[in-house]
């Protein structure tokens, strides 16, 4: 039979309409976050924290806000599932877990900040347009502000609540070397959430957070400052390959070592300047080995900002080894084996990291 007479595939109906119906959810999540943005923005979560249930009219007056407005946001947020609507006596409530993940700025399921990532993203398009056109690169620093604010307050919660007491004591006798002083390296430290956890928690080590972003690095040392920490930390601009050998009992790469153009040439560096007995620590994004088993609402996440984060920066570092966000276990091994290291091993794992340890 000609080519050019096949008959089309037969549509299968409910199939459609299951995958009208996704594509749908998608984009009310898009709409969601643009809510949970002003609803932070605007107090109206915290009003709403800890309160029992209030009117329309009591969240705005709590919140400084116009009542129809309020209303409509409120209605929008109970149809999402984001707080509970009582309709006799027509008020909202938001319960202790939903106060967690929207309202506890110290809470580890906190949320909000998050959605600056894909607002960046829609910023950002044009530039995702000609990268996958021209093959080039997108650096760190060519993206909308609102990415690394978005990405570094979204981490620190994560870290706060895992990296001292969970990570940290999964390594073979770091946290006894951090106790009794030694020399660490932050590198792809951001706005140094992670360097200032660790400095507070040892104050007899000392601190080192490196970073190519300059703007970041501002920010972590104004952090440092009201944290308190300066005497103890410093942040400089510096890349992944080039830092000052300071004889680090301590490397660390959060979440960045895949965002690297060479990420065996980093490996091989930090093996260069690490002390005697000194250890690195490489906390990935959680992925299997294999794409057909990274699937699901984690994998959707992680290979989305690979696509559009961490892949586009290391193509714009030369791109030797592009990893991308969900490397696998089996990858992110062979990096460090090429770069010099006799021992690697996983140390611990969440739903959304793996840890790592490895020395030479």
């Amino acid at each position: 039979m000609d080519a050019s007479t096949t008959a089309p595939p037969a549509i299968d109906m409910e199939k459609l309409q299951a995958f009208s119906m996704r594509t749908i959810t998608d984009i009310a999540a898009g709409y969601v976050g643009v809510m949970v943005s002003l609803g932070t923005k605007l107090g109206l979560y915290k009003a709403l924290a800890g309160a029992g249930p209030l009117s329309a009219k009591e969240v705005a007056g709590r919140a400084g806000c116009a009542e129809r407005y309020v209303r409509e946001w409120l209605n929008a947020q109970a149809a999402a599932g984001y707080l509970g609507y009582h309709p006799v006596s027509d008020t909202y409530e938001l319960s202790p877990e939903q106060a967690m993940v929207l309202a506890d700025e110290d809470s580890p399921a906190y949320i909000p900040h998050a959605w600056n990532v894909p607002a960046s993203m829609w910023f950002d398009e044009p530039k995702a347009l000609e990268a996958f056109r021209t093959g080039r690169g997108v650096a760190w620093g060519e993206h909308h502000e609102r990415m690394a604010c978005g990405i570094a307050a979204f981490y620190r919660n994560g870290y706060k609540a895992s990296l001292v007491p969970q990570w940290l004591p999964a390594l073979q006798g770091v946290v006894g070397q951090l106790e009794a002083g030694i020399d660490v390296a932050d590198i792809g430290c951001g706005h140094g959430h992670s360097t200032l956890l660790m400095a507070q928690a040892f104050p007899h080590s000392r601190f080192h957070g490196f970073d190519t972003h300059a703007a970041s690095i501002v920010e972590a040392r104004r952090l440092a400052d009201e944290a308190g920490v300066s005497h103890q930390v410093r942040f400089d601009l510096a890349r992944a390959t080039d830092y000052p050998d300071k004889r680090y009992g301590l490397i660390c790469f959060f979440d960045v070592l895949h965002d690297l153009g060479d990420p065996v040439a980093a490996a091989r560096h930090a093996a260069s300047v690490l002390a005697p007995g000194g250890t690195v620590m490489l906390v990935e994004p959680f992925a299997n080995d294999r794409v057909e088993d990274n699937a699901g609402t984690v994998g959707q996440l992680y290979y989305t900002g690979s696509t559009l984060i961490c892949c586009a920066h290391a193509i714009s570092e030369g791109g030797k080894m592009v990893l991308g966000a969900q490397a696998g276990p089996a990858r992110l091994a062979d990096v460090f084996r090429k770069a010099g290291f006799s021992h690697f091993r996983q140390a611990a794992a969440t739903p959304f990291n793996l840890i790592f340890e490895a020395r030479r």
